[in-house]
């Protein structure tokens, strides 16, 4: 096979304790999955249902790495996430993504009614850890925390999330084209909040490798 100009190299992630690449195919989100971050988003937990979007597997950045501010935004926010890795078995591991969302950009396409795309699938919004394999992790009762320059901005339990994992899993796999090598941010807890070029973040869940990335 001959292609008209060189393809991009494919889009991947270190396998926690191996040599081994995971490949990323799609990146699914969830948004609304946290009630306390449903609260400071102005929405009605009563009648929140899930809302989900993407972002292209273009956008990962993997830990200790720098991102660069990027254009047309005032106000760049962070969203700390656990993250399903799929295999071609159902769940093959589990990471530490930071959903990164240009919020002044997220707002005005709400108020016209239009798609985020702008605001949460731009170059570098996706950083994400290593992805550790399901049969090293224990994820009951796990917490999830996000530090800004060494302070905790957000910080909650595994178990706060409205939609579990199976839940959210059998709704993809229901309604989109769920396969191996797709990733699943499952929603962030209270406390979202801006960065600044010079910010170092870093995102945690107990028994997974952490990830670690300044904003330039």
């Amino acid at each position: 096979m001959s292609f008209v100009f060189q393809p991009a190299p494919p889009i991947s992630l270190p396998v926690a304790g191996t040599d081994a690449r995971f490949p990323v195919r799609r990146i699914y989100c969830i948004g609304k999955n946290y009630a306390e971050h449903v609260r400071e988003m102005g929405g009605d937990v009563e009648r929140s249902e899930p809302i989900f979007f993407t972002k292209a597997a273009e956008t990962i950045v993997q830990s200790e790495s720098e991102i660069p501010f990027p254009p047309h935004t005032e106000n760049l926010h962070y969203e700390v996430e656990l993250v399903v890795a799929m295999g071609p078995d159902g769940i093959f591991g589990y990471g530490v993504g930071i959903d990164m969302t240009r919020r002044d950009i997220q707002a005005t396409a709400k108020q016209r009614g239009g798609p985020w795309d702008r605001a949460k699938s731009f170059s570098h919004s996706a950083p994400c850890s290593k992805i550790t394999p399901k049969a090293n992790v224990n994820l009951d009762g796990a917490h999830i925390v996000l530090r800004r320059n060494g302070d905790i901005v957000q910080s909650s339990s595994l178990d706060k999330m409205i939609w579990s994992i199976p839940e959210i899993i059998g709704r993809l796999d229901a309604d989109m084209d769920l396969q191996a090598g797709d990733l699943i941010f499952t929603g962030t807890p209270a406390g979202v909040g801006p960065v600044i070029s010079g910010d170092e973040l870093s995102g945690g869940v107990e028994g997974l490798e952490p990830i670690r990335v300044r904003i330039t």
